[in-house]
């Protein structure tokens, strides 16, 4: 019988992050161009898939906080990663649009299943067996997720050979999301009946603190609401703006060199972060994504659109992951609550970003317009959170 310890059960977290996140969630991305070409998938179409598939990821969110069993907790888990390879492969039963939508709407469920539910349990078997929280190698899971996807998409690309090449390449993203599969269901062990939940902050290390006023925490959740639009519109049209400028096979690379660049980014943001402070760090990460947008959003070279993409992956990891590392150190038994709110808003942009950047795209024919917006608003997030000095934290 296999017996599992602080490397097997950190190794099935992370194969859940690739397949929940890398595959189910981000594949979309660098399938966009071929999808594009093989059977006239269109910007503003390609951005409802998109937006079904945070809407999904939104109701899987509510379908976390109802659930507060760690038996049953366990139980969505596993079937979500399940349903994270099913969905993935419905993507090449049907070339119908009604087909699409639900695949994308039930693999954003699995995501938040596979995300949230996921790393509850992973930190919870790491403290209940006297282990740290290794929460950074954990979320390096996502990036490597990108990386795979990115690998896979270019990799199987035929480009026009065959004009069901794009049903191919789906059919083998829920190959290897099978294969991903066995490790993150059968290398974390099913809680046992006498086992206790670490609640809320106690599981993140945190004991009861003071909590910051509540116009600093308005002044964050709207900082992470502006950040959902940059992230959004990045995470699904990196790919199309890369072909578009055009670089043409580039797009899966590009995206690869995005998640790359996201794997090491939680240690280096976290390095940071006790140099100069959490909220500074955090700031930082904001500016630096503007000047990623902006490079993205100008350039028609080969060596900037390379450096956007870095930019981009680099910060929007050190987005989410200081901004949950913040919420915990500040809210400690409280920090699942904050969490969940913040999620919420961060969701709710993700939603709309890609629908509305897919529309604008389409009519003016350049993702440039969709890329300053952005901009723009995650400068508004910025001030949000140098407004924040004035409020005790």
């Amino acid at each position: 019988m296999f017996k599992a310890n602080r490397i097997s059960v950190l190794i099935s977290g992370i194969c859940a992050l690739i397949l929940s996140m890398g595959i189910a969630r981000y594949s979309f991305t660098p399938m966009i161009p071929s999808m594009q070409e093989q059977v006239g998938m269109t910007e503003s179409l390609s951005g409802w898939l998109a937006g079904w598939n945070y809407m999904g990821y939104l109701t899987g969110l509510f379908i976390v906080w109802l659930v507060s069993n760690l038996r049953a907790k366990d139980f969505f888990y596993r079937y979500g990663l399940l349903v994270a390879v099913v969905a993935t492969l419905a993507m090449a039963a049907s070339d119908h649009v009604l087909v699409w939508y639900v695949s994308r709407f039930f693999a954003g469920i699995a995501t938040a299943a596979g995300f949230m539910l996921g790393t509850g349990l992973i930190v919870n078997w790491l403290r209940n067996n006297g282990y740290r929280s290794e929460l950074g190698i954990h979320f390096s899971g996502i990036g490597l997720g990108i990386v795979v996807a990115a690998v896979i998409v270019d990799v199987t690309n035929i480009g026009s050979m065959f004009e069901t090449n794009w049903r191919l390449q789906w059919v083998v993203l829920a190959a290897v999301g099978f294969i991903l599969l066995l490790p993150s269901m059968f290398m974390l062990p099913i809680p046992k009946d006498d086992e206790i939940e670490n609640s809320r902050g106690e599981a993140l290390g945190v004991g009861e603190v003071k909590p910051p006023s509540e116009t600093w925490l308005w002044l964050l959740q709207i900082a992470y609401f502006c950040a959902g639009f940059s992230n959004t519109v990045n995470v699904t049209f990196t790919s199309l703006i890369t072909e578009l400028q055009p670089l043409d096979g580039w797009g899966a690379k590009m995206w690869l060199v995005v998640g790359i660049a996201a794997t090491p980014a939680p240690f280096i943001w976290d390095r940071v972060a006790r140099k100069i402070g959490r909220l500074d760090a955090l700031r930082l990460a904001f500016l630096i994504n503007v000047v990623g947008n902006i490079t993205l959003a100008l350039t028609f070279s080969m060596t900037t659109t390379i450096l956007a993409a870095i930019l981009f992956g680099f910060t929007f990891m050190g987005i989410v992951s200081l901004t949950l590392s913040t919420v915990a150190s500040r809210y400690g038994n409280k920090a699942t609550q904050v969490m969940a709110r913040l999620t919420l808003g961060y969701c709710v942009a993700q939603i709309l970003s890609p629908v509305m950047s897919g529309i604008v795209a389409e009519k003016t024919g350049s993702f440039a317009i969709p890329l300053y917006i952005v901009s723009g608003i995650i400068l508004i997030g910025l001030v949000c959170l140098l407004l924040m000095k004035k409020h005790r934290a």
